[in-house]
């Protein structure tokens, strides 16, 4: 990165930050003013853009149902402020059909909230409407409305003021019909209120409750019918104009973006200055794109010093760039610092690899992130969305991978439906034999384990040299010896096992390089952390074994994988052949089968989103908590050039 500053007169700044918007590459970190009058106009405009903009939105929000509006490549705007103006007709001649629709909606919710609740009234108590809602001189009437989990404690509270009442409870509410003193009410409402308890208002016709509902029911119906006339209207209306709304919306909004950067131009009375950052190649195309249209103009450019914090833009080849979606999930390296994405991308691809580790459900993946992730995210065009979905096809490939090694598809369904042993269909057999073995796949978890974890710590402990900070490079020392020297000689003693084959006398001298590297933790902890570290050097001593054991959800998650799928080929099986024993013949047979196609389907779709989920989350758990946290402290800024983004495809509507 190098900072740049662009110094040029007041006359030229709104041009200057035009002309810098379409470059695209300048992250603009301080802005200053051309002068207070300069200011107000521009906190003007800016407040008149925000407004219209403001209305443009409003409209498309009443939009039902998606639309794809393609996007002119280039786009000629009319004048802004015809913009602004059509923008408010627009509002104008939708804002009364809106009007009309809301009331409509009103007058039907509390139709309908009537019905609901005097409906659980008719059949005990059919009474005048007046004798639901009275009050008099001696007595008041009401009816509310309440969950039914707090009618006991309404009733324990109200019922000393209570002469009379009817409650009748559906579903999860309760209605409740009382008769009370008038020198009552007060309390009563109080009460009410106090507890978010709904009193019904109840038209004051001369009216029974049966007739008023049977009258009710015909005004919902007509309310019904004119709501869904106006909300028809209202589609129309937005419907012919709608390509010309988003056109003047994505203006407005490229708009509104440059407002605000020339309104922080506040500082200096007759220049303008912009500061900002932008990587080395970019450079070039600032100086020629200004001095293009700029007759005075001063560009700078110098490396940042130790007391800036420049923006942190990630470089990495193609194959690794996807995984800076996970790094960023986690924080984004300081500029200058290490860029920890090359190794998340190894083992993440890795870990989510060996925990599908099904060729079908792999398969099923790559599907399900080419042709369904689109409709989940609100962008599908963004880069988020498509580095995040290369994440999953890279992933999904090494689970696929795994599968195809392991001869495992949809679980044991060829052992299980076609008698074919598992052995047969593994190109490799040895993998097939440690990834179906419970204790297999635990030792080989806990050793993957074992090196994710000293890779951390070896880059910890490099990160300690380049910091000179003593006490990390000592601990990290001791730790190694400890797990060198440490692990065979705990083995043997404790457990009498023969790791590496080696006599007793060179197993107990052993004793000394542990001992050794548990001296260096304590004085690495001290040197670190000072006296605190009397107390927390125990913890890195045994968070390697709390690490290690984490791997184990390698393992776990795998199997379980395996497990499920063998389980729903068994049910699915068992139920179809069920079915073939109660309806004998051809017709049996042909249900059967297609009562386990359907069932097969439905359970290994389920077990495919649910063991895809869980590899994703337990892969990122590694990555994040037991091997980043050794070395990694992010908190970096991310590059955000200040650029006029032009879409093709804009997606307006809500979801139906």
């Amino acid at each position: 990165m190098l900072k740049v500053k662009v110094v040029t007169v007041k006359d030229y700044s709104e041009k200057t930050l035009t002309r810098l918007q379409k470059l695209g590459v300048l992250h603009v970190e301080e802005a200053k003013e051309l002068s207070p009058i300069d200011r107000a106009a521009i906190e003007n405009e800016k407040t008149d853009v925000g407004r219209a903009l403001a209305v443009l939105n409003t409209i498309l929000d009443h939009l039902e149902g998606e639309r794809i509006i393609v996007l002119p490549e280039e786009v000629t705007p009319p004048p802004l402020d015809t913009i602004m103006a059509e923008a408010h007709v627009f509002h104008k001649k939708l804002s009364e059909t809106s009007q009309k629709f809301d009331r409509t909606q009103k007058e039907l919710v509390a139709c309908e909230l009537l019905a609901t609740y005097l409906g659980l009234l008719k059949d005990t108590a059919d009474v005048s409407l007046k004798d639901l809602n009275y009050t008099g001189t001696y007595l008041f009437s009401r009816v509310v409305v309440l969950p039914e989990e707090s009618l006991a404690t309404f009733q324990e509270k109200a019922g000393a003021y209570i002469l009379q009442q009817v409650t009748v409870v559906s579903e999860s509410d309760a209605a409740v019909y009382f008769i009370a003193r008038s020198d009552d009410r007060r309390t009563l409402e109080t009460l009410i209120e106090d507890h978010g308890i709904i009193t019904l208002k109840i038209p004051d016709k001369d009216m029974r409750l049966n007739s008023f509902l049977t009258h009710n029911d015909e005004v919902i119906r007509t309310r019904k019918e004119e709501r869904d006339a106006l909300r028809r209207e209202m589609q129309a209306l937005i419907e012919g104009d709608l390509s010309t709304i988003v056109i003047y919306r994505e203006i407005l909004t490229a708009e509104h973006v440059r407002l605000t950067v020339l309104q922080q131009a506040a500082e200096a009375r007759y220049v303008t200055l912009i500061e900002g950052y932008i990587p080395e190649t970019d450079i070039g195309m600032i100086t020629s794109g200004l001095k293009e249209i700029l007759d005075y103009a001063l560009i700078t450019t110098e490396a940042p010093t130790i007391q800036d914090d420049p923006p942190t833009k990630l470089k990495n080849p193609q194959a690794i760039k996807p995984f800076e979606v996970i790094v960023n999930l986690f924080s984004l390296p300081k500029y200058g610092d290490w860029d920890p994405t090359p190794s998340v991308a190894y083992f993440f691809a890795f870990f989510f690899g060996i925990m599908l580790n099904d060729m079908v459900y792999a398969f099923g993946l790559l599907l399900m992130a080419r042709f369904f992730l689109d409709k989940l995210v609100d962008d599908p065009t963004s880069e988020g969305t498509t580095l995040f979905r290369r994440v999953l096809y890279i992933s999904g490939s090494v689970a696929l991978l795994f599968g195809v090694l392991s001869g495992t598809y949809l679980g044991d369904f060829f052992n299980m439906f076609f008698g074919v042993n598992l052995k047969t269909l593994a190109l490799i057999t040895g993998i097939q034999n440690k990834l179906s073995d419970p204790i297999s796949f635990i030792i080989l978890s806990l050793v993957i384990g074992l090196i994710h974890l000293n890779i951390a710590h070896v880059l910890g402990m490099i990160k300690g040299i380049k910091e000179n900070d003593k006490g990390v490079v000592v601990s990290k020392i001791g730790l190694f010896l400890i797990q060198i020297f440490g692990i065979p000689y705990i083995f043997n003693a404790l457990l009498n096992i023969d790791l590496i084959h080696l006599s007793a006398p060179v197993y107990a001298a052993f004793l000394w390089p542990l001992l050794g590297g548990l001296i260096l933790i304590i004085a690495g902890a001290f040197m670190h952390m000072g006296a605190l570290g009397a107390i927390f050097w125990i913890f890195d001593l045994t968070g390697i074994l709390g690490d290690v054991m984490s791997y184990s959800r390698l393992a776990g998650v795998g199997l379980a994988t395996f497990y499920l799928a063998s389980s729903f080929n068994l049910l699915s099986d068992w139920v179809s052949k069920t079915i073939s024993s109660f309806v004998p013949g051809v017709l049996g047979l042909t249900i059967a089968f297609i009562v386990c196609v359907i069932l097969l389907v439905i359970f290994h779709v389920f077990n495919l989103l649910l063991s895809s989920l869980a590899a994703f989350i337990h892969s990122l758990r590694l990555c994040f908590v037991e091997f980043l946290l050794k070395f990694y402290e992010g908190g970096g800024r991310e590059y955000a050039p200040f650029h006029l983004k032009l879409r093709k495809e804009v997606v307006v509507g809500k979801k139906s």
